[in-house]
C-alpha cells in the first residue's frame, strides 16, 4: 500500500470512529434508517414491559395466584424448555413468510397469553400459557436479529450495539416501574403490572407494522434492485447459495452453536451466581445485590457501541470470543476469592466480578451475533440464525442449574474450574471459527473459478 493510500485509509478509519462515538447521534441515524429507528423504539418498549414482568412475576405467582416454590420452579422450567424451540421455529418460518408479519404475530401472541394470565387459575392451563409466552419471546428475539441483518447490512454490529443499549435501558425502565407496583403490593397493583407488559407488546406490534419488510430471503441486506449482495468484509461467502443447505446437517455450524452455549454463561453468573454466592458464601451485605444490576445496565448502555466498534467483522469477532474466555476466568477467580475475605474485601471482589461479567457480556454480544451471521450461508441465513438462537435459550435453561447444582456446591474450586473451562472453550471456538471462515472463503474461490472457466 502506498503512503497516499495509507493516509486515506487512516482518514476513513478516523471518520468512522468519530461517527461511531456518539450514542445519541447513532440512535437518531442508525444503520437502516427510518425502519431501524422504529424497530429500536419497539424493542425499547418491549423490553420495558419485559422488565416489569421479570421483576414482578415470581411475586405475582406467589401472592396472587398462590403457587408454592415447587410449582413456580416447574413453571419457569417449562417456560425455559419452550423458549429453546422458539428460535429454530422462528428461523424456519422466516424462510417462508415475511419477517415483519411474523414479528407482529409474536407480539400479539404474547399480548394474548399475558392477558390470559389475569383469569387463568388451573395450573395445567397456566403452565401452557406461560410456556407459549416464552416461546413467543424467544421467537421475537430471533426475528428482530434477522430483521437487523437485512436492514443494517454490513453495519449490523453497530445496529446490534444500539439494540443492546436500547434493550438494557428498557429493562431498567421496566424494573423501575415494577418497583412502584411492588411497593403497593395489592392484587390490583400486580394486575396493572401485567397489563403494562401486555400494553408494551401491543404498542411494539403497532410500531413494527409501520416498518417496511426488508427484501431478500435471509440475505445480509436488502440490495437495490433485488440483486444478491456480495459478502461483507470478514464475512463468510456463500458457496452453497441456493443449495437448500440445512443448519441441522451443517456440522461446522452446529459446532459453533454448541460452543456458543458456554459463551453465554455470563448471563447466569450475573443473574444467579453473584447474588446466591453473596448470600450463601460471603460476608458482603445483601444490600449490595441491586448494585450488580445497576453496574451492568449502566456499563452496557455506555460502552456497548464502543466495544462493537472495536470488533467489526467476523475475524475481529473471533478475538472477542477469546477475550470473553479470559474475562470470565478472571471474574470466576474473584468470586472464589470473595468467599475467603472480610466484608470490605468480599464486597470489592464481588463488585469487580460484576464489572467483569458485564465486560464478558459486551464481548459476547459482539462475537455471538457476528459469528452467527457470518458463518451462515447468506441465502439460508434465516433458518441458520434460528438454530444459533438456541444457544442462548439452552444456557438460560441449563446455566442456573449448572451454577447452583455443581459450581457453588463445590465451593471456590467450582468457580475456578468453571472459569478455566470457559476460557479453554473460548480458544476452541476462536480456532474453529477462523478455520470455518477460511474453508468457506476457499470454497467460494473455487466456485468463482469454476464459473469463470470457459465452457468446453
Amino acid at each position: 500500500m502506498d503512503a497516499g493510500a495509507g493516509m486515506r485509509r487512516g482518514g476513513e478509519i478516523r471518520k468512522a470512529r468519530r461517527g461511531e462515538a456518539g450514542l445519541l447521534a447513532q440512535v437518531r441515524r442508525p444503520p437502516g434508517g427510518r425502519d431501524a429507528r422504529i424497530m429500536l423504539l419497539a424493542q425499547l418498549l418491549d423490553r420495558a414491559g419485559t422488565g416489569v414482568w421479570a421483576a414482578s412475576s415470581v411475586l405475582y405467582f406467589t401472592f396472587v395466584v398462590g403457587l408454592d416454590a415447587g410449582r413456580i420452579g416447574l413453571l419457569l422450567g417449562a417456560a425455559g424448555v419452550a423458549g429453546i424451540a422458539g428460535s429454530p421455529l422462528a428461523g424456519h418460518l422466516a424462510d417462508r413468510f415475511p419477517v415483519r408479519a411474523l414479528l407482529i404475530g409474536c407480539h400479539l401472541v404474547r399480548l394474548g397469553t399475558l392477558c390470559a394470565l389475569l383469569v387463568v387459575t388451573d395450573f395445567a392451563v397456566l403452565l401452557t400459557v406461560f410456556a407459549v409466552t416464552h416461546l413467543g419471546d424467544r421467537a421475537a428475539k430471533t426475528l428482530e436479529m434477522l430483521f437487523a441483518t437485512r436492514v443494517a447490512g454490513e453495519r449490523r454490529a453497530t445496529y446490534q450495539a444500539l439494540s443492546r443499549s436500547s434493550a438494557n435501558a428498557g429493562y431498567a425502565l421496566g424494573a423501575g416501574l415494577a418497583a412502584i407496583g411492588l411497593a403497593v403490593g395489592t392484587r390490583g397493583a400486580y394486575q396493572v403490572l401485567i397489563l403494562a407488559n401486555a400494553l408494551s407488546f401491543l404498542v411494539a406490534a403497532l410500531l413494527v407494522w409501520r416498518t417496511r419488510e426488508p427484501r431478500g430471503r435471509g440475505l445480509v441486506a436488502a440490495p437495490p434492485g433485488g440483486a444478491a449482495p456480495g459478502p461483507a468484509e470478514g464475512a463468510a461467502p456463500d458457496p452453497a447459495a441456493g443449495s437448500g443447505t440445512s443448519a441441522w446437517r451443517d456440522r461446522g455450524y452446529l459446532k459453533f452453536v454448541l460452543l456458543d452455549i458456554p459463551m453465554n454463561l455470563d448471563d447466569s453468573i450475573l443473574g444467579v451466581g453473584l447474588p446466591l454466592w453473596l448470600v450463601g458464601h460471603t460476608t458482603a451485605p445483601h444490600a449490595l445485590i441491586p448494585a450488580f444490576l445497576v453496574v451492568n445496565t449502566v456499563l452496557v448502555v455506555v460502552l456497548q457501541l464502543r466495544v462493537s466498534a472495536r470488533f467489526q467483522g467476523a475475524r475481529a469477532a473471533t478475538r472477542a470470543v477469546a477475550l470473553y474466555g479470559v474475562t470470565t476466568l478472571v471474574c470466576c477467580v474473584l468470586l472464589a476469592a470473595a468467599a475467603g475475605g472480610g466484608i470490605l474485601l468480599a464486597s470489592a471482589a464481588l463488585l469487580a466480578a460484576a464489572v467483569l461479567a458485564t465486560a464478558a457480556e459486551l464481548m459476547r454480544s459482539v462475537s455471538s451475533w457476528e459469528l452467527a451471521v457470518s458463518l451462515a450461508p447468506p441465502r439460508a441465513r434465516a433458518s441458520y440464525l434460528g438454530v444459533a438462537g438456541m444457544a442462548q435459550s439452552v444456557q438460560k435453561a441449563a446455566g442456573p442449574l449448572l451454577l447452583t447444582g455443581a459450581v457453588m456446591t463445590a465451593g471456590p474450586a467450582g468457580w475456578l474450574v468453571l472459569g478455566a473451562a470457559v476460557a479453554g472453550l473460548s480458544l476452541v471456538q476462536r480456532r474453529s471459527g477462523l478455520r470455518r471462515l477460511d474453508e468457506l472463503r476457499a470454497a467460494a474461490g473455487e466456485c468463482a473459478a469454476a464459473e469463470s472457466a470457459p465452457a468446453r
